[in-house]
Order: structure tokens, then C-alpha cells, then sequence
């Protein structure tokens, strides 16, 4: 697991001790970030699940101008600060060791150009942080978010839907604003 591109490129991330969180592969993230890269420069960006860190990591070597990394789990909180410490990019992030529910609830409205979703796979942990997601409205009236799931995933959501990819049993979905013009 690597930084793929940017100011970080080539750095090698570490992956959080234990099964407990599966890392997005270097060739699908390196497909993913094609797809949004008109979407990084200068962007706020979410982390939501955060696990390794490595997605907001390449949206902040890509040029991302903030990353807040969002995870509950101890192991995936030691994981990201080291990651971010080898990318050298912890000047532009912050780590909130909180439940992804809460985190959202307390988020400032319309603060957001990307949010990076990409939960434990099984379709109600994304379905639900969508909803809250749009409940308390902290996605910028242009930004973007971005899922990973299982293929077999349904997702459900009050956002318009993009375009979607497919990576073997892996599923990227781009999702904005229902006024918003096609991504």
C-alpha cells in the first residue's frame, strides 16, 4: 500500500494491525483518483472510516487543501497518524477518534468538497452514513462523495447518482447534489 501520486508519491503507508479493515488495492485507488481528480486541488475533504488513511492521504499528496480523518477504532487511529506522519501531510489534517454518526452530527454544514466513504462492506453502514450525510447537510452544494462497496451492495441515497465502476467484486459510486450537474 503506497501513495500513488502528488507530494507523497511512493511513500509506503502501514496497514492496521488485525482483519479488521480492508485497504483499498493501489489499482483500484489508482482508477478512483482518475476519476475525481478535477475534485482534489485545493478541496476540504472527509475521510469517513478512514482505516489506513491512505484515501485522504492521496487526496492531500494530490493537493487537497484539508483532510479531516474520521475513525473509532484504536488500532485504525494509531495506523492513521503514522501514515500521516510518513506522508508528511499531518499539517493539513486531524484525526477525530469518534464514532462516523457522531462526527457527522457535529460537522459544519456545507463544509465538505469530497467525502470519501468506504465502510465495512454489507450496505446499511453506507446506506445509513448517507442519509446522515444528507440529514445535517455538510456536503458543499458542489462537492462529491465517493462509496466503495461489495458489488453485491445496494446503495440507497438522497443524492443524485454518478457514474459507477466496477473493479472485480468491488463497486466505486459517485454521488452529488440532486441540482448538481452530472459529475
Amino acid at each position: 500500500m503506497r501513495v500513488i501520486s502528488g507530494s507523497a508519491r511512493g511513500c509506503k503507508l502501514q496497514p492496521v494491525q488485525g482483519m479488521n479493515t480492508r485497504p483499498t488495492t493501489d489499482r483500484v485507488k489508482e482508477s478512483v483518483f482518475n476519476i475525481i481528480q478535477m475534485h482534489i486541488r485545493d478541496a476540504v475533504v472527509l475521510d469517513l472510516f478512514a482505516g489506513t488513511g491512505q484515501l485522504g492521504i492521496e487526496t492531500l499528496s494530490r493537493g487537497a487543501k484539508f483532510c479531516d480523518f474520521v475513525d473509532h477504532n484504536k488500532n485504525a487511529q494509531q495506523t492513521i497518524r503514522k501514515n500521516l506522519s510518513l506522508a508528511r501531510v499531518e499539517d493539513r489534517a486531524k484525526l477525530h477518534p469518534i464514532n462516523a454518526n457522531e462526527f457527522i452530527k457535529r460537522a459544519d454544514k456545507n463544509k465538505y468538497d469530497l467525502i470519501l466513504l468506504d465502510p465495512p462492506y454489507g450496505g446499511k453502514i453506507l446506506n445509513d452514513a448517507l442519509f446522515m450525510l444528507n440529514q445535517f447537510d455538510i456536503l458543499a452544494p458542489s462537492g462529491i462523495i465517493l462509496c466503495e462497496s461489495a458489488l453485491e451492495d445496494e446503495i440507497v441515497s438522497p443524492y443524485k447518482f454518478g457514474r459507477e465502476y466496477r473493479y472485480g467484486a468491488i463497486k466505486i459510486t459517485v454521488l452529488y447534489h440532486k441540482d448538481t450537474l452530472d459529475v
